[in-house]
């Protein structure tokens, strides 16, 4: 692959990963396709095992992403109702104020459903700092297995 490609792929995997922290894009997805059109084009064991590797350290990602928030969330009392309305009201907000509404809307609907739920705004208040813990420690893990795709990239791009 020419330089202007490497360079290509190295910026939508750049886009991805801030996909990830900018709940726009899909950032793992994306970081996992760069490499996947890396790979088709260089077409060598090493692209192939790095593609591999790649998906494979994605796809850990995304089970811990989803299972240990998760199990925090429960732990806390968290409900799934709660979880259900911070997403209705954060993609409500996203299109009130981009971006942060996202933020805004899901920690609005999380601790108005708590609040409905429990009838405490002490114990509200609690569950949505934990709801918003996991979703903080998702991005963390999602981000994490995204870096070190890339590294596994970057690692083979520069190796040969």
């Amino acid at each position: 692959m020419s330089t202007v490609g490497i360079v290509l792929v190295g910026v939508a995997i750049v886009i991805g990963l801030v996909g990830i922290l900018v709940p726009l894009l899909p950032g793992s997805i994306l970081v996992f396709a760069a490499i996947l059109v890396w790979a088709l084009f260089e077409r060598t064991t090493v692209a192939w095992v790095t593609l591999g590797v790649a998906g494979v350290v994605l796809g850990v990602a995304l089970l811990i992403k989803y299972l240990w928030p998760m199990k925090r969330m429960r732990s806390a009392d968290v409900g799934t109702w709660s979880l259900l309305a911070g997403g209705v009201l954060g993609i409500i907000g996203f299109f009130v104020v981009p971006v942060v509404g996202l933020i805004l809307g899901f920690v609005l609907g999380v601790f108005l459903a708590e609040l409905y739920t429990r009838r405490d705004h002490r114990l509200a208040w609690t569950s949505t700092v934990h709801a918003m813990k996991g979703v903080a420690l998702s991005v963390l893990i999602e981000l994490a297995g995204a870096l070190l795709a890339t590294a596994a990239w970057l690692g083979a791009v520069l190796a040969f």
